[in-house]
């Protein structure tokens, strides 16, 4: 009986793929490594373009281009072309680093700098290697994907300490609550750990926070 798929096959199928892999980092790292500090900034695609946290995402990104930081996004639609339009509209540095998918993720037209890739978990080394701080505006599961990554990786050490602040009291603190409620309660996590990320809701404030983080 033949195999439907042999296994020499396989491997070279493996080894190309590693090689895919790699070649999306290289491309990733020529792509960022010269633009300087820079936020990375999360939410939901789903936004449109007259909520109030397509505006207020405008608003921040703004104003962290006018304090030279580069503004990074997904690059597609909703709160991330908010933010890219934000810093666009000061002529700072604009990056989408953009994801293939099947559905959702058109890049927008703001982003002045942009990489494409096929692997999320090259994406994600991109927006936690160049970033001076996290900024999570209200989003769904990959909204809290990146943003529980980020706590995680400080948590264990394996990143630097940097600011993850959510944006949105409104919307994040019911999740505050369960965390308090149940992880720190039954042992989960430490009160400590709480300690990682910030619930902010003024640009100007969330900014400032940053910028004097990284004076530090």
């Amino acid at each position: 009986m033949t195999d439907k798929y042999p296994i020499n096959d396989f491997k070279s199928g493996e080894s190309w793929r590693l090689f895919k892999i790699l070649g999306e980092f290289v491309e990733g790292i020529d792509t960022l490594h010269k633009i300087g500090p820079a936020v990375s900034i999360f939410g939901s695609a789903r936004t449109n373009s007259d909520h109030k946290y397509y505006k207020k995402a405008e608003k921040i990104a703004s104003l962290f281009a006018k304090k030279g930081y580069a503004v990074i996004t997904g690059g597609g639609g909703g709160i991330m072309e908010a933010a890219n339009k934000g810093a666009a509209s000061v002529n700072g540095a604009s990056v989408g680093l953009n994801i293939s998918l099947p559905f959702e993720q058109i890049p927008n037209k703001y982003a002045s700098i942009q990489c494409e890739f096929n692997y999320f978990f090259v994406r994600k080394v991109m927006f936690i290697k160049y970033a001076q701080a996290y900024i999570i505006i209200p989003g769904g599961f990959g909204t809290l994907d990146e943003m529980f990554e980020a706590i995680t990786l400080i948590q264990t050490h394996r990143i630097k300490p940097l600011p993850v602040i959510l944006v949105g009291t409104d919307y994040w603190q019911g999740l505050i609550e369960w965390i308090k409620a149940r992880l720190v309660a039954e042992k989960m996590a430490s009160e400590d750990d709480l300690d990682i990320f910030t619930l902010l809701d003024d640009p100007q404030e969330i900014v400032q926070k940053v910028v004097d983080y990284n004076k530090t």
